[in-house]
């Protein structure tokens, strides 16, 4: 692994892959690790689909639909309406030119290469130059306990549109799962300067990476500071079911209650100016900002600051 990695980001999908891309456009672009989840990986027709792990990868290569945030810009749907004409399961989205990314990790993850050495070579095709390093080669399914019993997380999430009530989460296969080399060379390297946590959700983004055992170890151990960014503005999500799986956890819809969760694990947190009054009840040093992301600009301000709080507090003794 090169000496040039400076940062190492880890994102789930839609609102990591957004301060991930502010991170590339603000960084060299090489400087960039970004350690995607893969807890949300599941086998769909006969397909091995990694959906955060490519959201990532369409964000930083430019060519996500900008409309959905997931998927390729300017999509046909040819397959899908062919599949529904045949009585398919049509409830998972699959367009054309996503449906080749699948097609040839199949392939290839057959053939016996690992989720990594395909998913460097994607990025490398894409001429994405940030590296992008999966969680782990290991599967690792993450499990929803909801009041509807224990379903996939792609079941829960995408078919069932997160209605059931959230009990808890389990990562199956974590326990088997190990650091890939890249990842520890990342997180072990001289030239680190910050890992950041992505406004991901806690919950199914970032903790099915922190359960690869020895993670959190590797994080904790590296020489940078670890600074999150709360995905919760005013009580509400940036994306997705956050605010709603807190609710039903019993927790407070608090960006107080993410920096809680997140524990001795971090040196610094960043929540919204909205929210600028709960940093009195955090125990790390906090940078009040604008986290909402709706521009370019947005994204690459956020990553400025972000790197620039990193930088100002340095690593405490965790």
């Amino acid at each position: 692994m090169s000496a040039a990695i400076r940062v190492v980001a880890l994102s789930g999908g839609i609102g990591g892959a957004k301060l991930a891309l502010g991170l590339y456009r603000t960084l060299s672009p090489d400087w960039l690790t970004v350690v995607c989840n893969t807890g949300d990986d599941f086998e769909h027709l006969g397909l091995s689909i990694s959906p955060d792990l490519d959201t990532v990868l369409y964000t930083l290569a430019g060519i996500a639909n900008p409309e959905t945030g997931w998927g390729r810009a300017n999509e046909t749907w040819t397959f899908m309406r062919a599949l529904e004409q045949l009585g398919g399961e049509a409830w998972f989205r699959l367009g054309d030119a996503d449906l080749a990314t699948h097609v040839e990790r199949t392939r290839r993850l057959a053939a016996g290469e690992s989720l990594s050495a395909i998913s460097d070579d994607f990025r490398t095709r894409l001429a994405v130059h940030a590296r992008l390093v999966p969680m782990c080669d290991e599967p690792v399914r993450t499990m929803v306990h909801s009041s509807d019993g224990v379903l996939p997380f792609q079941r829960y999430f995408v078919e069932r549109r997160c209605a059931p009530k959230v009990s808890g989460f389990e990562f199956r296969g974590a326990g088997e799962a190990s650091l890939t080399p890249a990842l520890c060379a990342a997180l072990e390297s001289e030239s680190l300067e910050a890992v950041v946590i992505c406004p991901s959700n806690p919950f199914i983004s970032i903790d099915p990476i922190l359960a690869v055992p020895g993670m959190r170890a590797a994080i904790t151990a590296c020489r940078a500071p670890v600074v999150a960014v709360a995905p919760i503005i005013g009580g509400r999500a940036l994306k997705g079911p956050t605010a709603k799986m807190m609710a039903e956890l019993g927790l407070p819809t608090s960006a107080c209650a993410v920096a809680e969760h997140y524990g001795s694990l971090l040196d610094g947190f960043v929540l919204d100016t909205a929210d600028a009054a709960e940093a009195e009840a955090i125990e790390v040093p906090c940078l009040a900002t604008r986290t909402l992301m709706l521009s370019e600009d947005d994204k690459r301000t956020l990553a400025a600051e972000v790197l620039a709080f990193a930088r100002r507090i340095g690593r405490t003794t965790r």
